[in-house]
């Protein structure tokens, strides 16, 4: 029943955020996509699991698992070094070195985790930078490039 009153609470914040949301204006054109995409994703993905829990609830019926909570802290604090690391490392650093620690939460073997973080870091950073036209910061590599 908790359960369930949570998820409706929660579905209707999304609302409320969703409706503050989409008044979201830039006064200049920074990035093509805009300033109210990704809450709005967000805010999506986050109305979807509420609705999962209100249509099944039950599945939350399990027992404390110290090594799922260690893992899910881990995985968090990995979250928040990324955000804090951001703009000093650069967004392909950043992102290779968060992929790197995920897939190593996530039981992935340490060669397989490198490689995949790497190209996970350059790839994107080329996705974003240059064909979708979203500036990143470089960070570290900015002293590698030409103005």
């Amino acid at each position: 029943m908790y359960v369930r009153l949570f998820a409706a609470s929660w579905l209707l914040f999304c609302a409320v955020l969703a409706v503050i949301a989409w008044g979201f204006q830039a006064p200049f054109a920074y990035d093509p996509v805009g300033p109210r995409a990704y809450p709005l994703l967000l805010l999506a993905l986050m109305a979807a699991g509420s609705l999962w829990l209100l249509l099944k609830p039950g599945l939350l019926e399990q027992r404390f698992n110290r090594r799922a909570a260690l893992r899910a802290t881990l995985c968090v604090l990995t979250l928040l070094a990324y955000a804090l690391l951001f703009e000093t490392l650069g967004f392909v650093i950043s992102t290779a070195l968060a992929a790197f620690a995920l897939g190593l939460l996530f039981t992935g073997r340490p060669i397989p985790c490198a490689i995949t973080a790497v190209l996970m870091g350059v790839l994107l950073y080329v996705l974003f930078d240059y064909l979708l036209d979203v500036p990143l910061p470089l960070g570290l590599f900015e002293a590698f490039v030409e103005s």
